[in-house]
């Protein structure tokens, strides 16, 4: 409209209505003044540094939202500016400019935002983004109880893993809930850092108690669908 949002339309031409429309933006590093004081920038366009937090400067260490990361995942350069991930590597950068031999592993993009009552989270590699990377995937989604069925306040989740083909290796996952979102997009994080495959996922031991989750965890459940593709 002309005065206020009245659809969302979607490149393919859906168009879904709507009074309110949340945009993402992405964000762009400001490198300026390193680079132009010697940093190199690496291909994502953020300050490269090695394990260390050091850049090609001697003794000049750099962190934060200006810097480039290991994607874990791919085992790439990724652009992913998170206030985790800065803190992480502050302390790395600070120990080692003070002496010390700390070390940054790297991140798998564990990220989580909530929208009205929703919570909305993502880990790993988006289907799209592992095909980009030149995977071959499958996806597996499901709706599941967030807690025990006929406990009272037990409401739907969405959990979608993302998964290799030839290794069944586990790429990524996102996920949208009211409860339990946060915790479940942990274990998925976890599971990356591990280079777990969905049948070892599948088999994790999770808690269980009925005001907390069902006997079988949406994510076993999803691992257990994407085990058998």
């Amino acid at each position: 409209g002309e005065q206020r949002v009245e659809a969302v339309v979607t490149a393919g031409g859906e168009r879904f209505a709507c009074d309110l429309a949340l945009l993402g933006m992405g964000a762009r590093p400001n490198v300026e003044l390193a680079h132009a004081g010697g940093v190199a920038l690496g291909p994502t366009g953020a300050i490269a540094t090695d394990e260390r937090m050091q850049t090609n400067l001697p003794g000049v260490y750099a962190a934060g939202d200006c810097c480039q990361v290991l994607h874990r995942v791919t085992g790439q350069p990724a652009y992913i500016p998170l206030g985790s991930t800065a803190n992480k590597q502050g302390r790395v950068a600070g120990e080692n400019a003070a002496g010390g031999q700390a070390t940054f592993g790297g991140v798998v993009g564990t990220m989580v935002v909530r929208c009205f009552d929703l919570a909305v989270a993502r880990t790993g590699l988006t289907a799209q983004e592992a095909r980009a990377a030149g995977r071959t995937v499958r996806e597996t989604m499901i709706r599941a109880k967030d807690i025990t069925h006929y406990f009272p306040g037990a409401a739907d989740i969405h959990v979608k893993l993302v998964v290799e083909a030839e290794s069944d290796r586990l790429l990524g996952g996102q996920i949208i809930g009211r409860k339990g979102v946060a915790k479940r997009i942990d274990v998925l994080a976890t599971a990356l850092y591990a280079r777990l495959t969905v049948s070892d996922l599948r088999r994790l031991d999770l808690s269980y108690a009925p005001p907390f989750a069902p006997v079988w965890d949406p994510i076993l459940v999803a691992a257990n669908i994407a085990a058998k593709k």
